[in-house]
């Protein structure tokens, strides 16, 4: 173990985790703090190099931790108390750990001696977090501290990522004992060796059956994204003239507007997506995992198709559906390593039956394309999105909370660039939308950063326009209220007779003036007609948060929409027309 200082200091353990995170090179630390973590804030405050953001709830600070990981790809940071601090952050570690996304989480804990003993605010966070962490670890003796937080970072950032969760006792931070400091450069772990660069065999096995494919497509997901491999995603779509699809994770990381994109895919993917999966006959998955909204059932997906499986995890190779050609490593020098082959051989696809094949999924894209009736006197939803990307050109961030208005999200805001989509996919985390934009522009001050959310939604985490204030924080917050829990409203029309069995938001707040009794600026929109002038005043208001709350469509619904249990080319495609 070498390190970067040339003359050992002495340090309190508190000074100790302060500094490991500047040498770590950390700006930002979300949290809040408590009676466990006291001595780590007194630290905190004696120093300027890491600089704290104090939310109103602990959900916050993790997930304004995790959406700036989404964005930078650099982990993000949190720290809380013990007892209800550490518990109250569990929903956040739980939502990046679904996502695959880095996070550094520092739990206070009551003094060694008093751990088992039911001390006050204490709580067992290495057994609460276990099922929802990469790792975690405590802190038995204070010099360990420098070389715990470096293997945190580490193994949150390398391989598949994750959340780290390091729990402190309160006396390993004692101010006035100190400890020889040494930050590492570096770490290796023995036990610890996840693979880098794929196989060479099995990675020209999938060249060659990428090249002999007739019906082929790309199947890109949050990995590419994570692991900054979209350049070379994009040069292999391109020199191949394959389509393209993402999940919901994915987006942007293929640019939307290009011709090759033919939509998200999934449950609320786009029909031609959908299809063109359904009747492929090769299919290259990059960094995608089949989940559940993917595959639908997995006894029906893509019955003819060839798959090629590229994942950092081997655990999520053939987890669910069987990979033909399995390719454990990272995604970009997989991708590189592909591209490469491919300049080697000097074969081309089978250009007469690609041919046919971009024939049939432009007539598969005239079936549906993300149509919706917009000529009435009451706003759709898809509309509201197709304005925000308009007027933002594609160029913002945008975070969302879980229900329809994400995929609404989803399926109309047009994502040219990797890392501008933030939300929550494998836990479908309400309440994430408003700290994820928080995150998101703190380190980007300058960008155009949009929550998308709903009155339900907003309301979970709804007490964070206070740190927003504080730290002038503006983003504009675009709240579809229809009045109801949107899916579940949704799919209580289509399963259960519309029995709208507590889904319907009565006694609802006035947005406008809540978000004015906070220090912003709010808007109403109600009609079609205040959508863009509304719009360009929220946007032109560079440094306030703007709460612009849009009363949709509360009858409008989210298609296509693949049938429970049915193959991923069975879709409802409206409230009255199935494939």
């Amino acid at each position: 173990m070498t390190s970067q200082n040339t003359k050992t200091e002495m340090l309190s353990g508190a000074a100790m985790v302060i500094r490991a995170l500047a040498d770590e090179g950390v700006e930002y630390l979300y949290g809040y703090p408590g009676g466990a973590v006291l001595h780590i804030y007194d630290a905190l405050f004696q120093q300027s190099k890491v600089k704290h953001v104090l939310v109103r709830h602990e959900q916050a600070a993790t997930h304004m931790a995790d959406a700036y990981a989404r964005a930078s790809g650099k982990a993000g940071v949190v720290l809380v108390t013990s007892g209800p601090g550490a518990t109250n952050a569990v929903t956040g570690i739980a939502t990046a750990y679904m996502d695959s996304i880095p996070m550094v989480v520092l739990t206070g804990q009551v003094m060694s001696h008093l751990i088992g003993e039911d001390a006050f605010q204490e709580t067992d966070m290495l057994g609460i977090s276990r099922p929802i962490v990469k790792h975690n670890m405590s802190v038995r003796r204070p010099e360990d501290i420098p070389y715990l937080i470096k293997k945190a970072f580490y193994i949150a950032q390398s391989g598949r990522p994750g959340p780290v969760v390091l729990d402190i006792p309160k006396d390993m931070t004692m101010p006035n004992e100190r400890y020889p400091y040494q930050y590492p450069e570096s770490i290796k772990l023995r036990s610890y060796n996840p693979t880098a660069a794929g196989h060479p065999g099995q990675i020209k096995k999938a060249v060659t059956a990428l090249l002999k494919a007739k019906r082929p497509v790309i199947y890109a997901g949050g990995g590419v994204i994570m692991g900054q491999a979209s350049d070379e995603l994009t040069a292999l779509a391109r020199k191949l003239n394959y389509p393209v699809t993402n999940t919901l994770m994915g987006l942007g990381a293929y640019p939307a507007a290009d011709r090759q994109f033919v939509g998200m895919l999934g449950m609320h993917g786009s029909y031609e997506a959908n299809m063109t999966m359904h009747h492929a006959d090769v299919i290259l998955a990059v960094g995608a995992r089949f989940d559940d909204r993917v595959t639908n059932n997995t006894k029906k997906f893509c019955p003819d198709a060839t798959i090629i499986h590229i994942d950092i995890d081997p655990a999520s190779i053939s987890k669910t559906i069987n990979a033909h050609i399995p390719i454990v490593g990272l995604v970009k020098p997989v991708l590189s390593a592909m591209l490469a082959q491919l300049e080697q051989k000097k074969a081309q696809p089978d250009a007469p039956a690609l041919a046919t094949w971009w024939q049939q999924i432009d007539e598969w894209r005239a079936v549906h394309g993300g149509r919706y009736d917009s000529d009435t006197p009451v706003l759709k939803p898809q509309a509201v999105i197709e304005a925000v990307s308009r007027i933002t050109k594609g160029e913002a961030y945008v975070t969302s909370d879980v229900g329809q208005h994400q995929m609404f999200a989803a399926q109309y805001y047009q994502f040219n660039k990797p890392n501008r989509w933030i939300n929550s996919g494998g836990l479908g985390t309400m309440g994430f939308g408003l700290p994820a934009a928080m995150g998101v522009k703190l380190n980007y001050p300058d960008a155009d950063v949009v929550c998308v959310t709903g009155e339900g939604s907003i309301q979970m985490n709804i007490q964070e326009l206070s740190t927003c204030k504080q730290y002038g924080l503006g983003v504009k917050i675009i709240n579809l209220n229809n009045g109801y829990l949107g899916m579940v409203k949704q799919w209580q029309d289509m399963n259960y007779e519309s029995r709208y069995a507590s889904s319907y938001m009565d006694s609802l707040p006035d947005f406008v003036k809540l978000a004015e009794a906070y220090g912003h600026v709010g808007i109403r929109v109600t009609k079609p007609e205040e959508l863009q002038p509304a719009l360009e005043r929220a946007f032109a208001t560079k440094d306030q948060l703007v709460f612009l709350d849009i009363h949709v469509d509360p009858k409008e619904h989210v298609y296509p929409m693949q049938v429970p249990g049915g193959a991923i080319n069975e879709m409802f495609l409206s409230k009255t027309k199935r494939t």
